[in-house]
């Protein structure tokens, strides 16, 4: 089984979308143009569109003709673009300054989309397809928090929620699924020390809160090497110090920040409880004082292992064994997909996006990595994803409840 002939046929109006997408990129809960547009396709095709949920985000309804088991699925694509520069001259390049779908989701609500035209040409299906389209994934904004804090599954209630992101340097149309612990939680950091400042000429005079900084970020690495388990995974990276702003001047305080990933909501509670530890009582014994503000944005993502199997033996049965990784590596990186998660049975799996070789020649000169200025979508990915989309709504309502 491959690409499905319809969608294949809808190939270039679909890259017409996508680009159109790429060309005005807006970020977290300020997706009005992008928001509308899906709105008034999804509306075009017959499918009932409910605006608003988290602000920007917006739920599609398509209701199947083939009886009403009561059963529905939720599918998900994020629509936020992020805060950065692209340096791509091609013709669907950003045409926002600081604006770019440097991260895919152009082509996740593209795909999607793709799916919803299908499927609402062809709904013999018996239940509820929730095509969920969501602000704010990218910067810690957790727009699908935002959604469910508006009523999201109490409104449009999901017995299984799927989502997929592309992920470049795997082969094109390479699916990877990954039972479990997939992507890490996401948190955010700040360690203010304040000592007692002075003349840099008379230290003894003062209490030096830069050199309490400097032993401390020596200090938080142990929280990795000798305060958890080898077995279990975490990263503590400091990002950022902040302190003084004078040659011959000692500062009354200085600011450490940074961020804490782990894959279990365990772990992390113990990096914390330590990283608070260290904070705290360090600065004393310098005669200063240290406090954390612990910010938790991104849970860990963490896959059912029943929908995965199951998505997964929906790509082999569409795209073919080879095409299928049942077992990719977890990920340091965050998503908010995994709110959704913690209420809803479901799996969150990545589709390759190549080598970057699908580019126009009026690239950036970067490489095609997420978050580069120099990214861009594959196109040969929307029929893909779009087809996979239809493929798993059909094997859901065909597979006994």
């Amino acid at each position: 089984m491959t690409i499905l002939q319809e969608i294949a046929t809808e190939k270039t109006a679909l890259e017409a979308i996508r680009h159109d997408f790429h060309a005005h990129p807006e970020i977290a809960f300020e997706e009005v143009r992008t928001s509308a547009r899906v709105a008034e396709l999804l509306g075009q095709w017959g499918i009932e569109v409910h605006r608003g949920l988290g602000k920007t985000g917006l739920v599609g309804v398509l209701r199947g003709t083939g009886g009403d088991s009561g059963r529905a699925i939720g599918l998900r694509a994020d629509m936020d673009a992020l805060p950065m520069p692209e340096y791509n001259r091609f013709a669907h390049a950003s045409t926002n300054p600081g604006r770019m779908h440097g991260c895919g989701h152009d082509g996740h609500t593209t795909m999607l989309l793709g799916a919803a035209q299908y499927l609402a040409q062809h709904r013999d299906f018996d239940g509820t397809v929730n095509f969920i389209f969501q602000p704010a994934e990218e910067g810690g904004n957790a727009g699908a928090r935002a959604m469910m804090v508006d009523g999201l599954f109490e409104k449009f209630p999901c017995d299984e929620v799927y989502g997929i992101h592309n992920m470049p340097g795997i082969p094109v149309g390479q699916f990877g699924f990954c039972a479990g612990p997939m992507m890490a939680s996401s948190n955010r950091f700040d360690i203010v020390i304040k000592g007692t400042g002075g003349h840099a000429a008379t230290p003894e005079k003062a209490v030096d809160p830069i050199v309490i900084a400097a032993e401390m970020i020596g200090v938080l690495q142990t929280l990795i090497s000798r305060n958890k388990s080898a077995f279990d995974t975490a990263v503590l990276s400091v990002t950022q110090v902040h302190a003084g702003d004078a040659y011959n001047v000692i500062p009354d305080e200085a600011v450490i920040k940074g961020t804490v990933r782990t894959f279990t909501t365990e772990v992390l509670d113990q990096m914390e409880a330590n990283l608070r530890r260290v904070a705290t009582t360090l600065p004393q014994v310098y005669g200063a004082t240290g406090e954390l503000k612990f910010i938790r944005a991104y849970p860990p993502l963490v896959n059912h292992a029943a929908q995965t199997t199951f998505a997964a033996d929906v790509a082999e049965a569409a795209f073919g064994q080879a095409k299928v990784n049942r077992q990719v590596h977890p990920m340091s990186g965050s998503e908010d997909f995994s709110f959704f998660l913690q209420s809803v049975p479901g799996s969150y799996l990545f589709l390759g996006n190549g080598l970057g070789d699908h580019r126009a020649p009026e690239r950036g000169p970067g490489p095609c990595e997420l978050h580069n200025p120099s990214y861009d979508f594959n196109d040969a990915l929307l029929p893909i994803g779009a087809t996979y989309w239809v493929r798993l709504v059909q094997a859901f309502f065909q597979r006994a409840a």
